[in-house]
């Protein structure tokens, strides 16, 4: 059984509480303040607040967990709209007991590479025990959850199939479901608005840690949306409530919220780059850089043997809603991967002309076409993960072939509007 409580005033007609049930990788700053790619600043200033659901859980005294000792799987992004995090806020919530803490990709403090084992400890703060996800353990096991009544989940995420953080959500709740205790998710923003499917669905044969449900690769759910799709269609069972967000519509981009923007990862430092991760993240599966280590993480991508000048006209050539590209020449800094660290690559700089009509996807299997066509005997696959990345063997297979891009991509839309059928029973939010 899937729960869902949230506040919206647009659908209250007087009542302050509505229930849900169902069973059961140039442009926007930092802190999310001007709209990159045509919306206007007025427009974040003079958005109604939205309320985080751990901040409407602190408001509710602690609501569904009170009286619970529970465990919670967060990192450096669930913090409240104080910026308080949720450990702290959680700690001191009285009939709420907070026991152990479970931490994702980049650890609990968001600091740790890409890939990188995580190790588990102490809490400096809290003295709270610290359980790693992403190490030798992709899920709490039954020792770890011995004594605690809920699990808690609260990680922003950037509604993009290939991120780790949504899928330790579904793992942790496969093993709350066995282990028969509650699982909350304290749910957050969609960024890119939680409104447009993009790009390929997962082919469930091709089922991994980037990918691990039939999703599409922007898939245009916020995390507790996520939760109650996995928890039905993957018939995990889980007893599943999603302490909704007040105030958020769909189509709201994260800088429209009024709440600050904390990058998920080292790499998607701002909205920009979590608005081309749907697509430049397919390019990891290959030899080129995606700039990780740059100023520009995601939103370029290049190789010492490209020649970027002719890379970007090809490109712009093709008259991609939405984008547009630009030569660049930047120095990859990521230590421990052989992709040109410390070498300085030519390449392209995707720049986001219209968010409402670009399709990152599209635009990053059109870069690989033009690669591939200039290059053919430098551009590398890492075809294990790139598969694992696209979803599917076919993907790369279709470009090495030359394979037009129109071809490529002409089943995706029926391809996002099977998934979409199923998706819109999961949706919280109008």
């Amino acid at each position: 059984m899937t729960k869902a409580i949230a506040r919206h005033r647009w659908w209250q007609r007087g009542a302050t509480l509505l229930l849900w049930a169902a069973a059961g990788c140039g442009g926007a700053p930092a802190d999310g303040g001007a709209p990159a790619g045509g919306a206007p600043a007025e427009a974040a200033a003079k958005a109604a607040p939205v309320t985080l659901g751990v901040d409407a859980l602190v408001a509710d005294s602690g609501g569904v967990l009170r009286g619970k000792r529970i465990g919670l799987i967060t990192n450096h992004t669930g913090r409240g709209a104080s910026g308080e995090s949720t450990i702290d806020l959680l700690n001191r919530l009285p009939g709420v007991k907070l026991v152990a803490l479970f931490g994702p990709e980049h650890g609990i403090r968001g600091t740790a590479r890409p890939g990188e084992s995580v190790a588990g400890g102490r809490d400096e703060k809290t003295g709270l025990p610290v359980y790693s996800l992403y190490g030798e353990h992709d899920r709490p096991t039954p020792e770890m959850l011995k004594g605690i009544d809920a699990l808690v989940y609260d990680i922003q995420d950037v509604e993009t199939r290939y991120y780790t953080y949504e899928w330790t959500m579904a793992l942790a709740m496969k093993s709350a479901a066995e282990t028969g205790i509650d699982f909350v998710v304290l749910d957050r923003p969609a960024p890119l608005g939680g409104a447009v499917l993009q790009g390929n669905v997962l082919d469930p044969k091709f089922a991994t840690f980037v990918g691990l449900y039939p999703v599409a690769m922007r898939y245009g759910m916020t995390p507790g949306e996520l939760a109650r799709y996995v928890n039905d269609e993957g018939k995990i069972g889980a007893r599943l409530t999603v302490v909704a967000l007040q105030g958020w519509r769909r189509g709201m981009w994260y800088d429209a919220t009024g709440l600050p923007w904390t990058a998920p990862s080292p790499n998607l430092p701002t909205l920009e780059a979590a608005a081309h991760y749907p697509g430049t993240c397919l390019v990891e599966g290959t030899n080129l850089s995606v700039g990780r280590g740059t100023s520009l993480p995601f939103e370029q991508i290049g190789a010492p043997w490209l020649d970027g000048a002719e890379l970007a006209r090809r490109l712009n050539a093709r008259h991609l809603p939405g984008v547009r590209f630009e030569p660049v020449r930047f120095t990859p800094h990521n230590p421990g991967d052989d992709r040109f660290d410390g070498v300085e690559v030519q390449g392209v700089r995707f720049v986001m002309t219209d968010r409402n009509t670009y399709d990152a996807p599209v635009a990053a299997v059109a870069a690989l076409l033009e690669v591939h066509a200039m290059a053919p005997d430098k551009l590398k696959w890492v075809e294990r993960h790139f598969d694992r990345l696209a979803g599917t063997d076919q993907l790369r297979k279709q470009i090495m072939a030359d394979t037009p891009l129109e071809r490529i991509v002409a089943d995706w839309p029926a391809q996002r509007a099977a998934f979409d059928r199923i998706r819109q029973q999961y949706l919280l939010y109008p």
